[in-house]
């Protein structure tokens, strides 16, 4: 039985999270060569930063990728900063139930 037999049995709304990522597993383990599969998004990225760092083009191509390669390490920097700045923040939470306090829901007394 595929993905696509088992979503007609369960409410999408439910489970669309489970079945993406069934879908991803079987759609990866039947790739060949994932290195080639992921290619062109890891061009689009590199591009990218090097637009970012010469949108004129007028550097030579290797002081663009020095540059476009700091571009690109300030970027994970800047992401793992924000990653660590929202792990520090306390949990919203309302009650001890470890579930975060809703706008419109009723205050445990």
């Amino acid at each position: 039985m595929n993905w696509r037999t088992v979503s007609s049995l369960i409410p999408m709304t439910a489970d669309r999270s489970l079945i993406a990522r069934l879908a991803a597993h079987e759609s990866w383990a039947n790739t060949t060569d994932p290195s080639a599969r992921t290619a062109p998004a890891r061009r689009a990225m590199l591009d990218r930063f090097e637009r970012q760092v010469d949108p004129d083009g007028v550097l030579s191509p290797a002081e663009r990728a020095r540059r476009a390669g700091h571009a690109r390490k300030a970027h994970c920097a800047r992401l793992a900063l924000r990653s660590a700045q929202a792990r520090r923040k306390p949990p919203d939470v309302a009650d001890g139930s470890g579930r975060p306090n809703r706008p419109g829901e009723d205050q445990p007394q």
